[in-house]
């Protein structure tokens, strides 16, 4: 990424369209009528107003047993009681089998691996998948490099590409804690005819 500095910012010049921006910003500041009345500061005593509700998000199931977001992303669904939906299921038990020897339990990293639960807070989808599918090397800086393989190719890893990214993606929104899940959506049909042709297999 190239982080070059702007001639005016090192010799503490503004350009002639942000002076007049701050001339314009303090006249309007000085004239009268423009000071808005402040309100008066609550008692030390009063109860805090309730916070608002966060959002619903918008989430669609498809006959796999898949949850998307409206913009076509993979998502996690985590119902009042605890259950999770499958995909989130067998994310789990996939990054356990193919994970979790460089990544650490659980997303939470190792001496030599990134903790994809902080990853994922940042990483989209795309950029999920790009660096499973072609892998990935970070020169080191006075430490060991470190190379993320190509899993391409790995039928175990790529046929359930989806379920790590939704269990990854819970675990960096917190919705999923370290422990395994106890409760569960059942595996819908689709998934497992889905899954016999990824490997290849007769439903």
């Amino acid at each position: 990424m190239n982080n070059s500095i702007r001639g005016w910012l090192v010799s503490g010049m503004l350009p002639v369209s942000a002076s007049l921006s701050v001339l314009l910003l303090a006249a309007v500041l000085v004239l009268p009528g423009t000071v808005q009345a402040q309100q008066p500061a609550a008692p030390a005593d009063a109860p805090a107003a309730p916070a608002a509700a966060p959002a619903a998000v918008a989430k669609t199931k498809d006959e796999l047993g898949k949850y998307t977001l409206e913009d076509g992303t993979p998502t996690y669904n985590v119902a009042p009681d605890g259950t999770i939906d499958w995909y989130s299921y067998s994310g789990y038990r996939r990054y356990h089998a193919e994970c979790h020897v460089c990544h650490g339990p659980d997303g939470m990293g190792s001496s030599y691996a990134p903790a994809l639960a902080n990853s994922l807070k940042t990483m989209t989808y795309e950029e999920f998948m790009e660096i499973v599918v072609n892998g990935k090397k970070n020169v080191g800086h006075g430490t060991a490099d470190q190379v993320m393989p190509a899993f391409g190719e790995n039928k175990n890893v790529m046929c359930y590409l989806d379920d790590l990214y939704i269990y990854l993606k819970a675990r960096a929104d917190g919705a999923l804690s370290r422990v395994r899940p106890s409760k569960r959506e059942d595996k819908e049909k689709a998934y497992t005819d889905n899954e016999n042709q990824c490997f290849g297999r007769a439903s």
